[in-house]
């Protein structure tokens, strides 16, 4: 835990000042999660974080202005290519955001969603800092609650910062993906990684007419767990972008192939900058593409586009580019759906999301 010089009265003042913008910037939480959040502090679980600069991330620790910014309405990136902020040096690292602590106004949606009362069973897929694992140790209470990640050192240091905070809940080193049958079965689950799809084992390890809480296929849907096991439910209105659930296959973040100088498009590459459009065209891109800002690639067929203003650059047999276009004029023929407009499906048999417009056409596409 930080020994920063500073006294309870501060600290106080801390937490109210997150809670008030938890509260200006959700959708009206549940009393009990904006308590949560006013007697649970944030900054024993990010004594470090990176600050990005000029493309370097610096670490930045217990000083001027530091609490300040661990308690703001901002995520904060902890890990950069499993570099943790406490160990790297001044000069920083460069490298991708491997772990952070979550848009605490995000936390607050989904664990009003969650709807944790005390002693529910809850599992939460992707520890990281610890500070999510000690908000629902509040809600539900320490013994009740159990949160796993696949970093052997991310997890010891989350089990000392929750110990020293004064939280004992169960904290493992294991692959998400499987869930962690030991505590099974659970009245909530809730994921803070990003899966194209809804795990078997999640399914499984619900208890009926528990609750899902996870961003599944680029936004979080809330799933409740029906005695014939599946799971149905919607999507929340929140935007949400989420270090995808890490199972040791990443694919590589190399360049895209080129063919020929690439194509001239109507539709630019930053209408994937907006969440609400973003969450269609992934729908309409099907499972096996993974949309890396505005870079996409195919996995099934090694097609690749990389657009870049009103100019795409293609590799592989297919133009991934077309069904980007298309998807966009379908969407503004329908005045741009919202996320929560849309219904979520999965069980044994398959994952599905459905819309139905207003006219009565539907729509379907498999996770």
């Amino acid at each position: 835990m930080t020994t920063a010089p500073y006294d309870d009265d501060q600290l106080l003042r801390a937490r109210i000042g997150l809670a008030s913008e938890i509260e200006r910037a959700s959708t009206v939480p549940a009393s009990r999660v904006v308590e949560a959040f006013l007697n649970v502090p944030r900054h024993p679980f990010v004594p470090a974080f990176f600050r990005e600069r000029d493309g370097v991330h610096l670490p930045w620790r217990a000083g001027d202005g530091w609490l300040r910014e661990v308690y703001t309405d901002r995520v904060l990136v902890t890990e950069v290519d499993g570099v943790h902020a406490e160990a790297a040096g001044p000069d920083g690292v460069r490298g991708v955001a491997t772990s952070s602590s979550t848009l605490p106004s995000l936390m607050a949606d989904m664990l009003d969603a969650l709807d944790v009362r005390p002693g529910d069973r809850v599992l939460e897929i992707g520890t990281g800092t610890g500070y999510n694992a000690a908000l629902l140790c509040h809600l539900a209470g320490d013994r009740h609650v159990t949160t796993v990640d696949r970093g052997e050192h991310l997890v010891a240091t989350a089990r000392t910062r929750l110990g020293e905070a004064g939280f004992g809940p169960t904290v493992a080193a294991a692959d998400g993906t499987d869930g962690y049958p030991g505590g099974a079965p659970y009245d909530r689950i809730v994921a803070t990684c990003g899966v194209r799809r809804l795990p078997r084992a999640w399914l499984d390890q619900c208890a009926p007419g528990g609750l899902l809480v996870a961003p599944i296929g680029g936004a979080v849907a809330r799933l409740t767990k029906l005695p014939d096991g599946r799971a149905v439910g919607r999507y929340l209105h929140c935007p949400a972008a989420f270090m995808p659930l890490r199972d040791g296959t990443e694919a590589d973040r190399e360049a895209p192939a080129r063919r020929g100088d690439g194509r001239s498009t109507e539709t630019d590459a930053h209408v994937l900058d907006d969440p609400g459009f973003a969450f269609w065209a992934d729908l309409h891109l099907g499972p096996t593409v993974v949309r890396d800002g505005h870079v996409l690639r195919d996995s099934a067929d090694g097609s690749i586009a990389h657009a870049r203003g009103r100019t795409v650059v293609l590799g592989g047999p297919r133009d991934l580019w077309q069904t980007v276009e298309a998807a966009h004029r379908t969407w503004l023929d329908l005045n741009r759906p919202r996320r929560e407009w849309f219904t979520v499906e999965a069980g044994p048999e398959g994952q599905v999301v459905g819309y139905a417009a207003p006219d009565g056409t539907t729509f379907r596409w498999s996770l």
